[in-house]
């Protein structure tokens, strides 16, 4: 396994999960006002579904770094590399569904971090 590889992984995974851990904890945690001025979308989806997507970003955060960094089923992080780049197209849906274009940045450069974390974890 090639140093840099690895190294890379790490950046990238720990940029991921800092990311994914407080916009988690954010779903998880609080209301619906004081979610909405930082995502405007809450309005229209149940908090339950946003306090799962959520918890689902809190567990992924832990997906990317506990299994290479334990050694144990280190395929978990290239799955949960894939699924954060399948949560982020949903997420660009969504705003494209909303007519919010602009909003499509943060989600364009998540995808490519998390197709780049899957690819670097296959070296696990």
């Amino acid at each position: 396994m090639e140093v840099t590889v690895v190294v890379g992984y790490w950046i990238v995974a720990a940029l991921l999960a800092v990311f994914y851990l407080y916009a988690g904890g954010k779903k998880v945690a609080q209301s619906k006002e004081q979610l909405a001025p930082m995502m405007g979308w809450v309005d229209t989806i149940p908090m339950p579904v946003v306090r799962l997507v959520g918890a689902v970003e809190i567990i992924g955060a832990a997906g990317l770094i506990l299994p290479p960094a334990t050694g144990i089923a280190p395929v978990l992080a290239v799955v949960a590399a894939v699924c954060f780049a399948v949560l982020q197209v949903f997420a660009a849906g969504l705003h494209l569904s909303r007519g919010e274009v602009k909003n499509t940045g943060l989600n364009l450069v998540l995808i490519v971090l998390a197709a780049v974390a899957a690819w670097l974890a296959t070296a696990f």
